[in-house]
């Protein structure tokens, strides 16, 4: 594989279980997703308003900022939050930790599992014929969500292989950044160079994987990777908006799918509680590449998967990075909070959900 910074990577093994992932520890370091016993992290959804029961018992409850609906169990307890405009479900589960030692001794834990509905969310959907057969069959999926999947390409991960033989997980390097493009050299490396094939996109566009970026995923490939080729949500060749993800950070921020749950100001926002895990969020400069010091406080120029709060209250994602040679949650390169007075948090400027 390509390595740019680190060289020597320690095995990690994820196994499934029902609604349970469970990591092998080595003694050298790992990137985990284990078992965990504590309180789940409290996440803010916004206002609730009017009530439906449905035959099945579950009661659904519509939420504002944004909004969307939460469905709820005979007990009150929380099954489901799912956004107007967006395919993302913010699914209950046994709660688990994620963890990244080798970059930071910050620990996760939640229970929200993040899957893709078959189609965007809207007011009343829980009233179609889809929808309570997708619920069920969701909650019950064994397979590793958007959180877990990510969480394959950090340092040490294990390569995996898919039915048709290619690696489509494992530890994943940044790749080599482009001598010229100023504005957009460290989005070199897409989901298909990390895979070694070449793809065809629906909307007209004929890409052939790089060599040199073999198993080499930057900020956006790393997403695409993740919620695309993974998860199977639609991707696009260009950069233009229309179904699917486009390629580059700036356009998955501007012209993407899904629904925009913090807008772009120019500003840094203040609204970091209307953030679920799964999120993408998004940063107008990277340590790496931003050093001209030129001010575009709206120029999108780095994008994460937002995981959720963290041991010690702070609001952490996972993003490519130069620093780190790949996709980490940890501080290398700079630290990996929303909150707090490091680069990316004075960097964040929007978020989407898909």
């Amino acid at each position: 594989m390509n390595t740019t910074g680190l060289t020597l990577r320690s095995a990690t093994t994820f196994v499934t279980a029902a609604l349970l992932l469970v990591v092998g520890l080595t003694a050298i370091g790992y990137s985990a997703i284990r078992l965990a016993q504590p309180d789940p992290v409290e996440i803010s959804l916004g206002t609730a308003g009017a009530t439906t029961v449905s035959s099945s018992g579950y009661t659904y409850r519509r939420l504002t900022d944004p909004p969307g609906t939460e469905v709820l169990r005979p007990d009150g307890a929380r099954v489901a939050v799912l956004t107007d405009g967006a395919r993302t479900a913010h699914l209950t589960g046994k709660a688990r930790t994620f963890t990244e030692p080798r970059f930071t001794n910050a620990k996760i834990t939640h229970d929200v599992y993040v899957r893709l509905a078959p189609q965007p969310w809207q007011a009343g959907a829980e009233q179609q014929s889809w929808f309570a057969g997708w619920l069920a069959t969701a909650l019950a999926d064994p397979n590793p969500d958007v959180l877990a999947i990510a969480m394959q390409y950090t340092y040490g991960a294990a390569p995996r292989k898919g039915d048709n033989g290619l690696q489509i997980a494992g530890d994943a390097a940044f790749g080599p950044l482009s001598s010229s493009d100023r504005d957009g050299r460290a989005e070199n490396s897409d989901f298909y160079d990390y895979l070694g094939v070449p793809w065809d996109f629906p909307d007209g566009v004929k890409e052939k994987p790089s060599p040199d970026r073999l198993h080499s995923l930057d900020c956006s490939g790393f997403i695409r990777m993740v919620y695309g080729y993974r998860m199977g949500f639609p991707l696009r060749g260009t950069n233009t908006q229309g179904p699917g993800l486009p390629r580059r950070a700036y356009a998955i921020a501007d012209v993407g799918p899904g629904t925009v749950v913090i807008p772009n100001t120019g500003k840094r926002p203040q609204q970091l509680d209307r953030l679920l895990p799964g999120d993408l969020v998004f940063f107008y400069g990277s340590p790496e590449i931003d050093a001209d010091g030129a001010d575009r406080p709206t120029h999108i120029e780095h994008s994460g998967i937002y995981v959720g709060i963290d041991d010690r209250g702070h609001y952490r994602f996972i993003s490519s990075r130069v620093g780190a040679n790949g996709p980490t949650m940890g501080d290398s390169g700079g630290e990996a909070t929303l909150d707090g007075t490091g680069h990316f948090a004075a960097g964040l400027r929007t978020a989407r959900r898909l």
